[in-house]
C-alpha cells in the first residue's frame, strides 16, 4: 500500500517536488541569508561591502541596492528580494536596506506562525490589515507637514540620507551642494500645474583629485567630452543644438550588396559618391541653422572638414542617455535619419534645440563641455572631486540617494523622525490595534507589530551599543505618547535613538528626518513581498531535457 502511494505521489515528469512545511522553510532560509549580508550595512554607523565580480572589478559600499544588484542569487525567492530593493530605489531613492531586513523579518515571522498551526491565509489577511493601519497612522499621527517648507528641514533631511554613507562626514557641506542643485531644476507642469523636481536634470561628473570638498556645482549641463577637432570654436553664444542618433561617416554600401563594375572609372565615381552623400547630409543640417551638432555615433575626418569651416562646435560619441536629457532640457528632437515621407532627405529647423550657450571648459586632465542656458529646464551639473574612482562611484551613489529624497519631500510636503521613531510607534500602536479585533488575524498583526522592532534593534546593533535597553526605553516613550489622554507627553511621540550618545532624543529637533513617503512605501513594499514568498507551498524543480545538455 505504502509503495502504490509513494508511486501515486511521484510527480511525472523530469524532476522533483517539494511541498508544505520544507518549501516555506528553505524560502525563509534564503532570504534570511540575503538580509544578514545588508544587516550591518544599516544606519549611520552602518559598516561597507567590498564586493569583487568573477573579472576582478571592485565596488565597495553600503547602498542596499547596488550590493543585492552585484550579487548574483539563484534563489528564486531570494531574488524576489532583490526586485524589492530595486522597486525600493526607483520609486523613493532611499531606504533600499531597511526595506529588505523589514521583508526577511516579516519572512521569518510568518513562517513561525505557519508552524504554529495557523493557516496562511489568515496570516496574509493580518499583514494586509496591519499595513493598511500602519500608511493610516503615520499620515494621520507621525508626519508632519512642510506647506511653506524652510531650507532646514530640506538640508536636515539631505543630511539623514547622506549619514551612512562615504559623504556623511562632510554631511553639512554635501546637503547644501543637494538642495541647491534640485532646486535649480524645479519645473512646473504646464498641463497639470504640479511643481516637478526632475533628477535627471542634475547631471553628475566625477573627476579625480583634490579633495572631496572640492566638489562644486556648475551652472549647466555639463558633457564628459570636447571638440571632435581642434579647429572648433571653443565657445557658441546663442546655440542652435541638433541631436542626432546617427553615423556622420563615409556613407558605405549595406552588407551583401555586390556592384559589379567593368570600368575602373565608373569605381572612383561610386566612391566620389559616396562621399558625397554624406557631405549633402552635413550641408542640410548645417542649412538649418545649427551651430552645434551632438551625435551618438562617429564622424570622421572627412566629415569633420565641413564642420570646421562651418565654425560649426561637433561632438561624437554622445551617451544615449545623455543625448535623451539635453533633448528634453533645450527643447531639441532627436533625428534618427534624415529621410521624409517622400523619399528624400530633408533636415527640419523644428527638431533644433537651443541654450544661451555652449562652451568646452578643463577641469582636472579633461575637458567638458558645458551647455548653459537650456531652453526649456534648467540643468545643473555636480562636480565632484575624490581619491580615486571606488571612492567617486561610493559619492556618486549617495548623492543620488540625498537628491531622491530632497526631491520626495519637496513633492509630498511632508517628513517624519528617523533614527527607529516610526517603526517603535506602529510596533505600539499596531499591539494596541490588534487587541480589539476577535478574529485569527490578531496573531498576525501582532507578530507584525514586533517585526517593525528589528530596525530600531538592528540600528542600535550596529552602533555598538545596547539594544534591548535602547529599544525598551523607546517602547515606552512611545507608548506613554500614545496613551496619554492629558496631552502632556505628546513631545515624546517624535523620540528616536541617538545612536553616537547611545540614548533616546526627540528626534525631530534634532534634524533627523526623512520623507514620510519613505516610510509608507517601504512598509507596503516590504509586507507585499512577504506575502508574495508566503503564498508559495510548492516548489517543482525540472531536470534540464537531455536535447540541451548536447
Amino acid at each position: 500500500m505504502s509503495v502504490a502511494m509513494a508511486a501515486g505521489s511521484r510527480l511525472q515528469l523530469h524532476g522533483e517536488r517539494q511541498s508544505g512545511q520544507d518549501v516555506r522553510t528553505q524560502n525563509v532560509t534564503a532570504v534570511s541569508a540575503v538580509a544578514n549580508i545588508v544587516k550591518s550595512s544599516l544606519g549611520p554607523v552602518g559598516l561597507d561591502k567590498m564586493l569583487v565580480d568573477d573579472i576582478g572589478d571592485v565596488t565597495v559600499t553600503n547602498d542596499g541596492a547596488t550590493i543585492l544588484k552585484l550579487l548574483e542569487i539563484e534563489h528564486p525567492a531570494a531574488k524576489i528580494l532583490v526586485e524589492l530593493a530595486e522597486l525600493q530605489d526607483a520609486e523613493v531613492g532611499d531606504g533600499t536596506t531597511s526595506v529588505v531586513i523589514l521583508a526577511a523579518e516579516f519572512l521569518k515571522r510568518a513562517n513561525e506562525l505557519v508552524r504554529n498551526k495557523l493557516h496562511p491565509t489568515n496570516i496574509i489577511n493580518g499583514f494586509r490589515q496591519a499595513m493598511r493601519e500602519s500608511c493610516k497612522f503615520i499620515n494621520r499621527e507621525l508626519a508632519i507637514s512642510t506647506e511653506n517648507i524652510d531650507n532646514e528641514s530640506l538640508l536636515n533631511a539631505a543630511k539623514t540620507s547622506m549619514s551612512s554613507k562615504i559623504v556623511g562626514v562632510e554631511g553639512d557641506f554635501f546637503a547644501q551642494l543637494v538642495v541647491d542643485s534640485i532646486r535649480a531644476v524645479k519645473s512646473v507642469d504646464e498641463i497639470t500645474e504640479r511643481v516637478r523636481y526632475p533628477v535627471k536634470a542634475v547631471s553628475v561628473l566625477k573627476a579625480h583629485g583634490k579633495s572631496a570638498r572640492e566638489s562644486r556645482l556648475l551652472d549647466g549641463y555639463a558633457l564628459n567630452l570636447s571638440r571632435a577637432a581642434q579647429g572648433m570654436p571653443r565657445r557658441v553664444v546663442n546655440a542652435k543644438i541638433a541631436c542626432l542618433d546617427m553615423n556622420l561617416q563615409k556613407a558605405r554600401l549595406m552588407m551583401g550588396v555586390q556592384v559589379l563594375v567593368t570600368d575602373p572609372a565608373e569605381l572612383e565615381k561610386i566612391r566620389a559618391r559616396e562621399l558625397d552623400i554624406t557631405k549633402e547630409r552635413i550641408q542640410k543640417i548645417l542649412a538649418s541653422g545649427a551651430n552645434v551638432v551632438l551625435t551618438t555615433k562617429g564622424i570622421d575626418d572627412m566629415a569633420l572638414k565641413y564642420f570646421v569651416e562651418a565654425g560649426v562646435l561637433a561632438i561624437r560619441r554622445v551617451e544615449k542617455d545623455d543625448l535623451k536629457r539635453i533633448a528634453r532640457a533645450t527643447g531639441a528632437t532627436i533625428v534618427v535619419t534624415l529621410a521624409d515621407m517622400e523619399g528624400n532627405e530633408t533636415f527640419d529647423p523644428a527638431c533644433l534645440g537651443t541654450a544661451a550657450e555652449v562652451l568646452e571648459e578643463r577641469i582636472s586632465d579633461d575637458s567638458i563641455t558645458m551647455i548653459r542656458g537650456c531652453e526649456s529646464t534648467k540643468a545643473v551639473t555636480l562636480l565632484l572631486r575624490g581619491a580615486n574612482d571606488y571612492m567617486l562611484d561610493e559619492m556618486d551613489r549617495s548623492i543620488h540617494d540625498s537628491l531622491c529624497v530632497v526631491k520626495r519631500v519637496l513633492e509630498s510636503n511632508s517628513v517624519v523622525p528617523g533614527g527607529g521613531c516610526v517603526e517603535t510607534a506602529l510596533s505600539v500602536h499596531l499591539e494596541s490595534f490588534a487587541s480589539n479585533l476577535g478574529s485569527k488575524e490578531q496573531l498576525a498583526i501582532r507578530e507584525f507589530a514586533n517585526a517593525l522592532l528589528v530596525l530600531p534593534k538592528t540600528l542600535a546593533v550596529n552602533a555598538a551599543k545596547d539594544a534591548t535597553e535602547l529599544v525598551a526605553a523607546l517602547r515606552s516613550a512611545h507608548y506613554q505618547a500614545q496613551n496619554d489622554a492629558t496631552g502632556e507627553s505628546k513631545d515624546l511621540a517624535h523620540q528616536g535613538l541617538d545612536l553616537i550618545q547611545g540614548k533616546i532624543r526627540d528626534n525631530f529637533k534634532a534634524g533627523v528626518l526623512e520623507p514620510s513617503l519613505s516610510k509608507t512605501k517601504m512598509i507596503q513594499f516590504a509586507t507585499e513581498a512577504a506575502i508574495t514568498i508566503l503564498r508559495i507551498d510548492d516548489l517543482i524543480r525540472l531536470d534540464p531535457s537531455p536535447e540541451a545538455d548536447q
